[in-house]
């Protein structure tokens, strides 16, 4: 049976400074992004996840997005080496989360930089995005740690969005969605299926076809209801703020041994 634990990392005191590369800065509300958060995760629970708190790192205004830090693939975590210097005292904790939960570890090592939020698993093929925060040595050593345990790794291109998630996600029968605008190739997925919404490209799957997915979305929800899928909302409008989005909020951990 999948396991079904999620590790999540509070939003710190300096969240509204975190990092934006393709949007405008907006003003961030942190008493609402916390409350929005304990609800992300309340949704998670309700769903039968069970989850793991990271340890803060107060220091680092992006820590919530905790998915930046390590990439699963059936047992192993693969800590990453964030292409935002900033943003690297993030990936200890991490670490620690990982191991207490019975992860065996690797890591990406200078001079490659990976971010979680590149790397889109559908099945057993893992997309990883080349762009601002993820090179070429960082791909290279995710496919060195995840093809002898049966990956087959895929480098796609990301230009227009900050992380290849930001672009697109997957649902459960492995079909790719994305808003078309934002997906440098769609070609380069066997099936893609555009959503009307940014936010709609979006989605965590929670099993048994339940998608958690951003509010903002509800004509992508609409279409996700009408292929059969059932959408759990969230309002993250907080992080989407600082170009988060749900699957930044949680590493999920899908393959792990009882």
């Amino acid at each position: 049976m999948p396991s079904q634990q999620a590790l999540v990392r509070r939003p710190g005191p300096r969240l509204a400074e975190g990092l934006v590369t393709h949007i405008d800065r907006r003003p961030v509300d942190p008493a609402l992004a916390l409350r929005q958060w304990e609800t992300y995760v309340q949704v998670l629970r309700d769903h039968g996840w069970q989850t793991t708190e990271v340890a803060p790192a107060d220091d680092c205004p992006d820590a919530v997005f905790v998915e930046d830090t390590l990439v699963m693939f059936r047992n192993v975590a693969l800590l990453a080496r964030p292409g935002a210097g900033p943003r690297r005292p993030e990936v200890p904790a991490a670490r620690g989360a990982a191991e207490a939960l019975g992860c065996s570890v690797n890591e990406i090592r200078a001079p490659g930089t990976l971010d979680g939020g590149d790397v889109l698993k559908v099945g057993d093929t893992v997309y990883v995005g080349r762009g601002g925060r993820t090179n070429g040595e960082g791909i290279r050593q995710l496919r060195a740690a995840f093809e002898p345990l049966g990956a087959r790794v895929v480098a796609v291109p990301v230009s227009r969005v900050l992380h290849l998630k930001s672009a697109v996600t997957a649902l459960p029968d492995g079909t790719v969605i994305g808003y078309p605008p934002l997906v440098d190739d769609p070609a380069l997925f066997p099936r893609f299926l555009p959503v009307p919404e940014e936010s709609g490209a979006h989605v965590v799957l929670l099993g048994g076809g339940r998608l958690l997915m951003a509010a903002g979305a509800p004509k992508s929800a609409e279409l996700f209801t009408d292929l059969g899928y059932q959408p759990v909302l969230v309002d993250i409008g907080e992080f989407e703020k600082l170009e988060g989005c749900v699957t930044c909020l949680s590493v999920r951990l899908r393959e792990l041994s009882a």
